[in-house]
């Protein structure tokens, strides 16, 4: 079984170029995983962070005190950024601790497998699509009449948008929905310099995958990511260059793409 361990959770290793000097990040979905390990990039490369989480205070701690470390800045927002309404607080956040936004990073997400149609219920179906679609669209929504030419929005999607999941439907469609959305931003606000891009990651191993499948079947847990090309699953910290690349603002033609970080597992050109 590869190596699944959450080694180099605080990119110690990390080689940073000063990419994102002077530059405001708001980082959804940032207290653990991928959000955590893109938060600590982004501030090493000298950006302020306001990361964004629902429930894991523990870990939002941890990504404080990390970046803090490393003498960054950083603050954390607290909310259900599912709903519109908390995407206005964030934004009004930031802009009074930092004075500008910069750069959107929608990260958070949510997964729960059933293996038949039929057991998604309503609840499910539209607690899905919030966290992941929704909250999307109502935050750059809040944060567009702040964005300034070069500003940067990058989306989190997966693998599943693309190739789909038997288990996970609606978690397949709500990512699809946000592929949709950001080239449709994208040509939208192309001629106002500011780019949309994304990363559609999978397999991962972060602490999604084990609070989604390990107390259903530890054995998907065991072997994720092993059938894939790599044979691994990825690390957070092995994609936190690529978000650096689209956060860049030497990256200026680039707009309405997805970056394929998977292990071979899915290949589009």
């Amino acid at each position: 079984m590869a190596d699944k361990s959450f080694d180099n959770t605080d990119l110690a290793d990390y080689k940073a170029s000063g990419a994102l000097e002077g530059k405001v990040a708001i980082i959804t979905g940032a207290s653990s995983g991928i959000g955590q390990a893109v938060a600590i990039a982004y501030a090493k490369e000298g950006a302020k962070v306001v990361i964004g989480y629902k429930g894991n205070e523990e870990g939002a701690r941890a990504t404080l005190q990390t970046i803090g470390k490393y003498g960054g800045d950083a603050k954390a927002f607290q909310g259900d950024l599912g709903k519109s309404a908390e995407c206005e607080k964030i934004v009004q956040f930031t802009l009074e601790t930092f004075g500008q936004i910069d750069i959107l990073v929608n990260n958070a997400g949510y997964q729960y497998p059933q293996t038949s149609p039929l057991d998604i219920t309503d609840e499910q179906m539209l607690k899905t699509f919030e966290i992941k679609a929704f909250a999307m669209f109502y935050l750059v929504r809040a944060a567009l009449p702040h964005l300034k030419k070069g500003s940067r929005i990058i989306n989190t999607a997966s693998i599943n948008a693309y190739r789909g999941h038997s288990d996970l439907i609606d978690y397949s469609g709500a990512n699809g929905a946000m592929v949709a959305m950001t080239r449709s931003l994208a040509r939208r606000l192309v001629r106002e310099e500011i780019a949309v891009n994304g990363i559609a990651p999978g397999p991962i191993w972060t602490p999604l995958i084990t609070k989604t499948f390990g107390d259903l079947n530890p054995n998907v847990a065991a072997d994720f990511g092993e059938d894939v090309p790599a044979g691994r699953p990825g690390q957070p910290f092995e994609l936190v260059k690529a978000y650096v690349f689209l956060a860049d603002p030497q990256n200026s033609y680039m707009t309405g793409q997805f970056l394929h970080m998977n292990g071979g597992d899915y290949m589009s050109t």
